[in-house]
């Protein structure tokens, strides 16, 4: 077993999870949107809006 605190361990291979899975969304959105403009302007900023509030959920974490 390792000795160091595994929720701490578990907390951050988390947090780099979903910090690439970000990354790679955002890299296929904006090469959606620049390079073959297969949606209009509203889906990308109902996305941006679906961005804002995942991250704002994210930092406020469990509030019950």
């Amino acid at each position: 077993m390792c000795s160091l605190r595994s929720g701490a361990f578990w907390r951050a291979k988390e947090v780099l999870m979903l910090l690439a899975l970000f990354v790679v969304l955002l890299v296929l959105w904006m090469l959606g949107f620049f390079a073959f403009h297969v949606a209009g302007g509203l889906i990308h900023l109902l996305l941006i809006i679906a961005v804002i509030a995942l991250v704002v959920h994210l930092f406020r974490g469990r509030t019950a």
